[in-house]
């Protein structure tokens, strides 16, 4: 019982940070391989429970969408799905050792993208913009990354938005949070038929509960709570975490 209270916990809190700034893999993953499971199984169980709260946060900003760059909408979700199942089969046919191995250095890629994604996006040089075909190539390989390993996805669109079109970080968060739900929902049903998620129902009930409460919530509390906090707490726990795997390896 107390780890499927931890669980739910969990994914409350992932649906949160999912839905304000990206990260929810960064507690959720972890809190999965502490109760036992393998890290495999883990991300497979944290991408399939992370579903219905990224859903939840798209449907909350559903109006409020705008192009990146020459992007459309249509255009960019294509792309994320695509690039998704590229690396969701990515993460089925490999060993689970290679994804054992890289699991702290994506995490700690992951990290420096969130601590200095803002500066470099001051620091370059943004005057000519990325062209359409650009953007989407570099979100066809940030959703491949997404659909193996899931780690602040959201955290590098913003910043792939924010370096090459100098996209203002909270306008492009309506279209973050949709393009994140296109990329859990292709890699988690993926998942949920090829992968061995389903031999921990409960654990994946109480994270699909919490993370789901957590995604509504989280895409409300975005509007109120003041960045800097968020981003705060997020570079926190994404530290944290880093070092964490970096010892337990």
């Amino acid at each position: 019982m107390t780890e499927l209270a931890l669980v739910l916990l969990t994914g409350v809190a992932a649906g949160v940070l999912n839905s304000v700034g990206g990260g929810g893999t960064f507690v959720a993953l972890p809190a999965l391989v502490a109760v036992g499971l393998p890290p495999v199984t883990a991300s497979a169980v944290a991408r399939i429970a992370l579903v219905p709260g990224a859903v939840t946060g798209a449907w909350v900003y559903r109006r409020e969408l705008a192009p990146v760059g020459g992007a459309s909408t249509t255009a960019l979700t294509a792309t994320s799905v695509a690039g998704s199942g590229v690396g969701a089969f990515l993460l089925l046919v490999l060993p689970a050792s290679s994804f054992e191995s890289a699991s702290p250095w994506l995490l700690a890629f992951a990290t420096v993208v969130l601590a200095l994604g803002r500066h470099l996006s001051r620091v370059l040089d943004r005057s000519a913009g990325m062209s359409t075909r650009a953007v989407l190539i570099g979100q066809f390989l940030i959703a491949v990354y997404g659909g193996y390993f899931g780690g602040a996805v959201g955290i590098l669109m913003v910043a792939l938005w924010s370096i090459g079109l100098g996209l203002d970080p909270a306008a492009g968060n309506p279209m973050r949070i949709t393009q994140l739900a296109a990329v859990f929902l292709t890699s988690g049903v993926l998942f949920l038929f090829t992968s061995d998620a389903l031999r921990a129902p409960l654990l994946l009930a109480a994270l699909l509960v919490g993370a789901t409460a957590g995604g509504y919530a989280g895409a409300h509390l975005a509007r109120r709570l003041p960045a800097r906090l968020l981003r705060g707490v997020l570079l926190a726990t994404a530290t944290v975490t880093t070092v964490l795997y970096f010892l337990r390896g």
